[in-house]
């Protein structure tokens, strides 16, 4: 999934935090052991998250246990698996997780924030 960045450090959520005031942020966590996860994953279609003015990143939880700490402590949220996350202005303003996750939602919260 190269159209996603894959997180690999802790210090790279500040990163994200300090672009979010540029432009929304977007971290999809998954685990590489749970079929759910991968079928959120699947709904994110490279086509069509191209069109949208955000990054996007991805998240290994099962490789970065550390990174997932982080988001769940700068953004005081729960962790879930999986889970996707929109940065703004350095706060998490949507948290959806599991089925719930669909691109046309996504989309249009991208394009309020915007």
């Amino acid at each position: 999934m190269s159209y996603l960045l894959e997180l690999q450090s802790p210090e790279e959520i500040d990163t994200i935090k300090v672009k979010s005031s540029i432009k929304p942020q977007v971290i999809l966590k998954h685990s590489t052991r749970c079929s759910i996860s991968s079928m959120a994953l699947n709904r994110i279609d490279k086509a069509e998250i191209a069109s949208l003015d955000a990054d996007f990143y991805l998240l290994n939880i099962i490789r970065h246990r550390d990174i997932s700490g982080k988001i769940e402590k700068d953004f005081r949220i729960t962790h879930e698996s999986p889970q996707l996350l929109i940065i703004k202005d350095g706060k998490c303003v949507y948290d959806e997780s599991h089925s719930a996750i669909r691109l046309g939602e996504i989309e249009s919260v991208l394009n309020e924030l915007n």
